[in-house]
C-alpha cells in the first residue's frame, strides 16, 4: 500500500514526485513512456514557472535567453524587449527528463514504460490497474496531460469550444542564421487562427514551429500549419506532431474523495498563450502539500477540497482573465489585434509572463486605452 501513486512523469507528476519524497511520502510514480521522450512543445520555460523550482536549471540545458516579443499581425510587425529575462527555451524531453531525475533524488519509486489503463477508487484506497499489475495507495494524482483518458472519471470531456489543438515541427538551421532571424525573443503571428497563433521560436541549431487554435476553429490543422510553414519560407517536408491544449478558464471537477487532477490534466494553462508548465509544476506541488496533511498530520479528508481553493487563490483567477482576454480579441479581432500588435501594448503585456502585473490588471490597462488607439489609427 503506497502513500500516493502519481500518474505520468511530465512537469506536473514530477514536481508532485519531488515534494512527496521530501515529505517522506511512500510514493510511486508511473510513466508509461521511457524517459527522454519526445514531448510536443514549443520548448518556453518561463521564470514565472522556474520560480516554483527548489533547484536550478542548468545553464547547459538552456538553448537560449528570452527578453522579449516580435508580434506580427496584417503585415504588421512590432518587437519589444524587457530588461530582465521573461524565459528560458529549452529542448523538452531534455527538460522532462531532467524534472523527473529531480523527483527520483527524493527516493520515490519511478516505474517507466509501464501504462496505466485504469484505476478504481474505494471507500479507503485506490486501486491502479496498469498493463503490467495492480497497485495501491490512499491517494492518486492524475497528471497525465491533455491526452490522457483516466481524468474523465472525475470530469466531462471538453468540448472543442473549451480546447485547441496545437502542430508543430522541429526545424533545422544554424544559429547564425537563426540569430540572424531573431535573436531573444520569440516570434508570435497573430490574425491567422482563432484564439490561437502561430510561432516560431528560437532554439539552438533548430527553430520550433507551430500553430495552434481553438479546436472549433480549426477543422484542418495539418493545412493550417503548412500554410504556415511555406508563408514563413520553410519548404522541406517535415515531420509535423499534433497535441491538444486545454483552455484555461473553463470550470472542470478536479477532486473526487481520493484522486486529484493536475497541470494539463486539470486544465490549467493559459488560454491567450498556451503556456502551462508553470501552473502544471504548481497544481502538482499544491496537490501533495493537501493530501500529506491528511495522511501525515491525519488531517479530514474534506481537506482535499482545499486543493482547488488554494489553486484558486493563486492562479485560477489569472487563467479565467485569460480567457476572458482571449474570448476579447477573438470576438473583435480587428480591434484588439491592431491594439495588442502596438508598441505599448506589448510592452505591457509583456509584464504579464514576467509576474509583474496579472490578466486581470492589463485588461484593465487595456481597456480604457482603446479610444486612444482607434483615434492614433
Amino acid at each position: 500500500m503506497y502513500d500516493l501513486i502519481i500518474i505520468g512523469g511530465g512537469p506536473s507528476g514530477s514536481a508532485a514526485g519531488r515534494i512527496a519524497g521530501k515529505k517522506g511520502l511512500k510514493t510511486l510514480l508511473i510513466e508509461k513512456e521511457i524517459f527522454p521522450r519526445y514531448k510536443p512543445c514549443g520548448g518556453g520555460l518561463s521564470e514565472h514557472a522556474m520560480s516554483y523550482l527548489d533547484f536550478e536549471i542548468p545553464e547547459s540545458m538552456i538553448e537560449r535567453d528570452i527578453f522579449g516579443a516580435r508580434v506580427q499581425f496584417k503585415g504588421q510587425v512590432v518587437e519589444q524587449h524587457k530588461d530582465s529575462r521573461i524565459a528560458v527555451l529549452i529542448t523538452r524531453s531534455v527538460l522532462d527528463n531532467y524534472l523527473l531525475e529531480k523527483a527520483g533524488d527524493t527516493g520515490i519509486e519511478i516505474k517507466m514504460g509501464e501504462k496505466v489503463l485504469d484505476y478504481r477508487e474505494n471507500s479507503d484506497y485506490v486501486e491502479v490497474f496498469t498493463d503490467n499489475d495492480t497497485y495501491k495507495a490512499k491517494f492518486i494524482i492524475i497528471a497525465e496531460g491533455a491526452q490522457g483518458k483516466l481524468k474523465y472519471q472525475i470530469r466531462r470531456k471538453d468540448r472543442k469550444d473549451e480546447y485547441a489543438i496545437g502542430v508543430v515541427a522541429e526545424i533545422e538551421a544554424d544559429d547564425e542564421s537563426i540569430d540572424k532571424y531573431i535573436h531573444n525573443a520569440i516570434d508570435l503571428h497573430f490574425g491567422r487562427f482563432k484564439q490561437g497563433y502561430g510561432w516560431i521560436f528560437p532554439h539552438e541549431n533548430y527553430y520550433s514551429v507551430g500553430i495552434g487554435g481553438l479546436a472549433k476553429h480549426l477543422p484542418h490543422p495539418k493545412k493550417a500549419m503548412l500554410d504556415f510553414l511555406n508563408e514563413n519560407n520553410f519548404h522541406d517536408d517535415y515531420k509535423l506532431h499534433g497535441h491538444i491544449i486545454p483552455a484555461g478558464g473553463v470550470k472542470r471537477r478536479i477532486t473526487s474523495p481520493r484522486v486529484v487532477l493536475s497541470g494539463d490534466s486539470a486544465g490549467f494553462v493559459d488560454s491567450f498563450l498556451g503556456e502551462g508548465i508553470a501552473y502544471a509544476i504548481r497544481s502538482g506541488q499544491i496537490a501533495v502539500e493537501v493530501i500529506s496533511k491528511i495522511i501525515l498530520n491525519n488531517d479530514d479528508m474534506e481537506t482535499i477540497k482545499n486543493y482547488e481553493m488554494i489553486c484558486k487563490s493563486e492562479f485560477i483567477d489569472n487563467l479565467n482573465y485569460s480567457l476572458i482576454l482571449t474570448k476579447l480579441i477573438n470576438s473583435y479581432p480587428s480591434l484588439f489585434l491592431k491594439i495588442f500588435a502596438s508598441n505599448k501594448a506589448i510592452e505591457k503585456y509583456l509584464e504579464v509572463p514576467a509576474m509583474e502585473i496579472s490578466y486581470k490588471s492589463y485588461i484593465k490597462w487595456l481597456i480604457p486605452r482603446i479610444p486612444m488607439f482607434l483615434l492614433r489609427s
